[in-house]
C-alpha cells in the first residue's frame, strides 16, 4: 500500500508576506486567499526547477508564464499572477532580501480582444418591431423610440439619455427630425451627426405626441429631455438597461440585450451591408480605426458561418 505524498510545508517568507498583507495592508480575507495561490504556484515552479525563492530571475519567471500559456492559461489569468509575484518580491526588497524584483519588466501574453456581442438582423428587426399591447401606452412609446434610435444610429446609452428634445446652447444633443439626423457629444466631448432612419423617426414622433398630451407626467425642470423616467425626470442609463433586458425578453429573444449589443449590432450590419469600414467608424464616432476594426472579425465570422451552412465543400459527411 503507497504512503499518501505529504503537501509541502507552506513557504516561511510567503506565509510573512501574507501575514503582511493580511495586517498591514488590511487586505480583505478573499483577496489574501488568492495571493496565498498565487505563492503557492511560484513555490512549486521554483521546487520543479531547483531553485529558491530568493534566486529566481527574470528567466525563470518567463519560462513559468509561457508554461502557464502553453497549458490554457488566459492571458489574463497570468496578468494576475504576475501582479501577485511582483506584489512580493517588491516585499522582500523592502525587507532587503532581494536585490531586484525579478517579475519587473516581465508582462503577461496578450489575450485576444473578444468580440462585441451582436445580434443577428433577424433578432434585431424582432426587437424593434416588438409592441407589448399590454403595456402603458406613455411608456411602450417611449421604449420603441429608445428602441429604433440605439439600433438604427448606433447611439451610446450615454448618447441617448442625453438628447434633447431641441437643440439649445446647452444641450448635449437632439434630434432634428427635418434634417433626419441626431446630434449626439461622444466620448471626449467630441460631437457628431448620425443620420435617423424613417423608422426611427416614425416611432419620435408617436412618443413626441403622448408626451405633449400627458405634461403632468414631466417633472419641474425636465421639459428639455427628450426621454423621460417613470418619476419624470431625465431617464437614466441604469433605466434604459432594465428597460431592454426585459423588452428584449417578452419580444422572445433568446438572451436579454443591453444597449451597447445593439450599438455592435448596428455597426456589424452597416458593414456587411456597406463593406464601408471608414464609415461605421464616422458613425460611430471611434477616434482610432483599430477600435472599429473589431466588426471586421464579427463581418467575417458572420460569412464564415455562411459558407459552412451553405457551401457543399463545407459540409461535414455525417
Amino acid at each position: 500500500m503507497s504512503t499518501p505524498l505529504t503537501p509541502p510545508a507552506p513557504d516561511p517568507l510567503a506565509e510573512r508576506y501574507l501575514e503582511h498583507v493580511r495586517v498591514a495592508k488590511r487586505l480583505a480575507p478573499r483577496t489574501v486567499d488568492l495571493y496565498a495561490g498565487d505563492l503557492q504556484r511560484l513555490a512549486a515552479h521554483a521546487r520543479e526547477a531547483g531553485v529558491e525563492l530568493l534566486r529566481v530571475q527574470p528567466a525563470h519567471v518567463r519560462r513559468w508564464i509561457a508554461q502557464m500559456h502553453g497549458g490554457g492559461r488566459s492571458g489574463r489569468g497570468i496578468a494576475l499572477i504576475l501582479s501577485g509575484w511582483r506584489g512580493f518580491y517588491t516585499w522582500l526588497g523592502r525587507e532587503g532580501l532581494v536585490p531586484a524584483n525579478p517579475v519587473t519588466g516581465v508582462r503577461a501574453p496578450k489575450s485576444p480582444r473578444p468580440l462585441p456581442k451582436a445580434l443577428s438582423v433577424d433578432d434585431s428587426v424582432q426587437l424593434a418591431a416588438f409592441r407589448d399591447a399590454s403595456a402603458d401606452p406613455w411608456t411602450e412609446a417611449r421604449d420603441v423610440a429608445m428602441v429604433e434610435l440605439l439600433y438604427g444610429c448606433g447611439l451610446r446609452v450615454g448618447e441617448l439619455v442625453g438628447l434633447d428634445i431641441a437643440a439649445s446652447a446647452i444641450a448635449r444633443g437632439w434630434v432634428d427630425a427635418q434634417a433626419g439626423e441626431a446630434q449626439v457629444l461622444g466620448k471626449g466631448s467630441k460631437r457628431r451627426g448620425v443620420p435617423v432612419g424613417t423608422k426611427a423617426l416614425e416611432a419620435l414622433a408617436v412618443w413626441m405626441d403622448l408626451r405633449s398630451q400627458q405634461p403632468a407626467r414631466v417633472a419641474a425642470g425636465e421639459d428639455a429631455a427628450l426621454f423621460l423616467g417613470s418619476r419624470g425626470k431625465r431617464i437614466s442609463a441604469q433605466a434604459v438597461w432594465k428597460v431592454l433586458r426585459q423588452r428584449s425578453l417578452r419580444a422572445g429573444l433568446a438572451m436579454p440585450v443591453h444597449p451597447h449589443m445593439l450599438r455592435h449590432s448596428f455597426a456589424s450590419h452597416v458593414l456587411q451591408s456597406s463593406g464601408d469600414l471608414r464609415a461605421v467608424q464616422e458613425l460611430l464616432g471611434h477616434a482610432q480605426i483599430s477600435t472599429t476594426q473589431v466588426y471586421t472579425r464579427l463581418d467575417f465570422q458572420h460569412l464564415a458561418q455562411a459558407y459552412d451552412a451553405a457551401h457543399p465543400r463545407a459540409r461535414r459527411k455525417n
